[in-house]
């Protein structure tokens, strides 16, 4: 497929533009490019059909099967973007006085108060744009509480081997040591290890749970009443919030700080970059650390506030409103009720798509799964030289996205399927006779998954390649 660059013909535009109605504002010549921008030049077919046969290469949840283990790619109500488009909200300006932005403040104050019933936390924060900058920006509260005690000698977060990697990345980031400690081979956490990382010089534990083997640790109340009585807080990293909202929450768990993925969770369309949000709920005693300005109830209307102890901006202005407005869509049209059941049937998918499998592939870890589950092909590699990603690139050829390849880290050759709640039992039926198909093949004809897809417009391009050498700019002949 050629770039637009490739289409380009000297001379060939959309449209004239009507003459200017207004006087010409004049620009000083320093500040003028000597020479024009190499811009394509195109007739508005041609973009048309660019972008058209673009979103026939790409694939969503709108075009198929989309099991993204830990990633929660769930269909999106376009009610939720009906709502967000409304004028109300899209010309808005951040620099508007509050006065004249209350309908904003109050979807902001609303959300909090609704996301905070749903996890058990006492306040929250819009400002993080994603999960890894909610986690980055959880941190940064734990860290300024306990400065704010005095307590300088806690420099270590402790981290299970199971976690996301952004986990450990964003400790780093904000000056932590990462303390690592073994899961069991049930995947939860290893308690005695936890006994023995703790200590005077632990800030906190970041935890998810379920766990990224899709387990509900059943040790979690022990869990964090050992870090509290080290003197350290709980993260709960609200990644996989999906298989539990409405059911337990993080706060009566005993974690301190969490944050979520509206664009997972609350059901706003991701991948490919975004937009994403990822507030940071906490209880009552970081709630004076929360980053400025905070959305809250003045007289009859809503206003900005300074926390007391603020740790500042993470973000400029009031992060990606227009996807809490989504967010807070979907919690009002499902309910309570609504939101408990989608979390059921999210694990109830989950469980049903691993029974089907389980005949013909090994799963990571075997008994009752949350949202998700892990396979593990080392066996099926080992008989047939069929690699995990082998199998996920089979699925392309019929229409089915893979799930997440080799995450967990502790799972060697690993898929991990997370069906959703937003899946049909046929859909389900149908995923489950391919991966059937794919797994006898493997022994079958082993090369013709060496070498799959084999119907996709492109077939294995050269990924170590393309991560170490990427070009991303266009290089005119």
């Amino acid at each position: 497929m050629k770039l637009l660059f490739e289409k380009s013909r000297p001379g060939r535009q959309l449209h004239i533009l009507p003459p200017l109605d207004v006087p010409q504002a004049p620009v000083d010549p320093q500040e003028l490019r000597a020479q024009p921008p190499r811009l394509p030049q195109l007739s508005e077919t041609d973009i048309s059909r660019h972008y058209t046969q673009l979103a026939g290469r790409t694939h969503g949840v709108n075009d198929g099967f989309y099991p993204l283990g830990s990633c929660t790619m769930k269909y999106n109500p376009k009610v939720n973007e009906e709502m967000a488009a409304l004028p109300g909200f899209t010309g808005i300006h951040p620099l508007q006085s509050e006065k004249s932005a209350q309908g904003c403040l109050e979807a902001l104050y609303t959300a909090e108060q609704l996301l905070c019933q749903i996890t058990g936390m006492d306040a929250m924060t819009f400002q993080p744009a994603a999960g890894a900058h909610g986690e980055f920006t959880g941190l940064l509260l734990i860290k300024a509480y306990h400065q704010a005690q005095g307590d300088l000698k806690r420099t270590k977060i402790i981290v299970p081997d199971s976690a996301h990697g952004t986990n450990p990345a964003s400790a780093a980031m904000v000056g932590y040591q990462v303390v690592s400690i073994p899961s069991t081979p049930d995947g939860c956490v290893d308690l005695e290890a936890l006994k023995a990382a703790v200590g005077e010089d632990t800030a906190g534990l970041m935890l998810t749970n379920p766990n990224t083997v899709g387990v509900f640790d059943h040790n979690i109340l022990e869990i964090t009443r050992i870090v509290h009585q080290a003197g350290g807080l709980n993260y709960y990293d609200g990644a996989n919030l999906n298989a539990v909202m409405g059911v337990v929450r993080p706060g009566d768990m005993g974690f301190d700080v969490v944050h979520l993925n509206l664009h997972k969770t609350f059901s706003t369309p991701h991948g490919g970059g975004g937009p994403g949000s990822g507030p940071v709920g906490v209880k009552a005693l970081l709630k004076d650390f929360l980053p400025s300005p905070h959305a809250v109830r003045a007289g009859e209307g809503y206003a900005f506030e300074r926390p007391v102890h603020s740790i500042g901006q993470v973000k400029c202005f009031y992060g990606n409103f227009l996807v809490v407005v989504k967010a807070l869509t979907y919690i009002l049209t499902l309910g309570a009720q609504g939101i408990r059941e989608a979390a059921q049937n999210a694990v109830l998918n989950a469980n049903y798509l691993a029974a089907l499998l389980k005949d013909k592939y090994d799963l990571a870890v075997d008994g009752l799964c949350m949202h998700e589950f892990v396979l593990n092909l080392e066996r099926l590699k080992r008989e047939t030289g069929v690699s995990a990603l082998d199998v996920a690139k089979g699925l392309l050829d019929y229409g089915i996205h893979p799930p997440t390849m080799y995450f967990p880290l502790i799972v060697h050759e690993a898929l991990m399927f997370e069906p959703t709640e937003t899946e049909s039992k046929e859909t389900l039926d149908e995923a489950a006779q391919v991966m059937i198909q794919l797994h006898d093949l493997a022994y079958q004809d082993p090369e013709s998954l060496h070498s799959a897809p084999h119907n996709t417009a492109i077939g294995r391009p050269d990924e170590v390649g393309a991560a170490r050498n990427p070009k991303l700019r266009y290089q005119e002949p």
